[in-house]
């Protein structure tokens, strides 16, 4: 069984094992593959791996061996899966690798919005507090989170998480889920239509998947219905945001401030207009990167692989 990774080298730069994987089949990994490098590189390739190496319909060609797509991501849009799908070939990907890492880099861009901490870090090594010649100062006001309001837009398995964390803060939660089930166990909490959400929520942070429906939920007119100086977190699509009128929004101070580890466009195009905005805080899509997400990255696509092998697919995101 020949299996191939063509791009492996962001999932493990040296830090993570892929035994379980190799334990399948022959496991050939490439760091990155080109357009111009993919017909060499998947060609006859039973079991081909990609994180965000694109497999397109035009390429099909070159994967006439394919018996199956193990993806390295939950999402999938990088893969024409209808395409695959027609030729009997399954496309499978993993999910809930990451839900109490990325939860927990919501909540350290939260913070770091509210207190400030490397701003004030960088005045003290900058002798202001020598020179201030008082026990305390600050730049900003910090932020106390208790009785504020959570706002959590798509309540899966991170925004779950996201708001147990919240509420360990002291605040209220609100949660926005397009059908509202299951009830977590503590509270202030209560499930609110988008709208409401936006209109009492101190805090918004976005959990929800890219779809057209989706596509700049938060925009120019939204952004005016929020909470004057909310802050706004966004650890799921860039484009969930229409980045212009966030930036106005932020230069206005509309909004307070924005945390986001994810862009429209990645790696951003020096013109993103969200580069140059005030309180603004920018993570390099890294909140699923700690140690303990990606080995569970390789966990789970061994899995995959493990159980298509048995004629037990799981997993399955196209339907073949």
């Amino acid at each position: 069984m020949k299996i191939v990774v063509l791009d492996g080298a962001v999932l493990n730069p040296g830090d993570v094992d892929w035994g379980p994987i190799a334990a399948l089949g022959e496991l050939t990994v490439h760091p990155e593959t080109t357009r111009e490098e993919l017909p060499e590189r998947a060609r006859g390739a039973d079991i081909l791996l990609t994180n965000k190496t694109e497999l397109r319909r035009e390429d099909m060609g070159h994967f006439r061996a394919a018996r199956l797509v193990a993806l390295l991501a939950t999402g999938y849009d990088n893969v024409d899966v209808d395409a695959f799908a027609e030729r009997g070939v399954p496309v499978c990907n993993v999910t809930a690798y990451g839900v109490d890492d990325v939860a927990q880099h919501v909540m350290a861009l939260l913070l770091e919005l509210c207190h400030h901490t490397q701003e004030h870090t960088g005045s003290v090594l900058d002798g202001d507090w020598e020179r201030a010649r008082r026990w305390c100062y600050w730049q900003r006001t910090p932020i106390c989170l208790t009785d504020m309001t959570m706002g959590i837009v798509g309540f899966g398995a991170i925004g779950r998480c996201v708001g147990r964390l919240a509420h360990a803060f002291g605040m209220r939660v609100l949660a926005c889920q397009r059908t509202p089930r299951d009830p977590p166990p503590w509270g202030p909490f209560a499930f609110a239509p988008l709208e409401e959400l936006l209109a009492e929520s101190d805090v918004v942070s976005l959990h929800c998947p890219l779809t057209p429906e989706t596509r700049h939920i938060i925009d120019a007119a939204r952004l005016a219905r929020m909470v004057p100086g909310a802050l706004l977190l966004n650890t799921a699509r860039g484009a969930l945001v229409d980045e212009a009128a966030v930036a106005a929004a932020l230069r206005s101070g509309r909004l307070g401030g924005l945390g986001t580890d994810v862009l429209s466009t990645e790696p951003p195009r020096p013109d993103n207009p969200l580069l140059r905005a005030p309180n603004v805080l920018i993570t390099p899509h890294m909140a699923w990167a700690t140690v303990r997400a990606r080995q569970k990255i390789i966990d789970l696509a061994a899995e995959n692989i493990r159980r298509w092998l048995e004629g037990r697919p799981v997993n399955v995101v196209n339907g073949a």
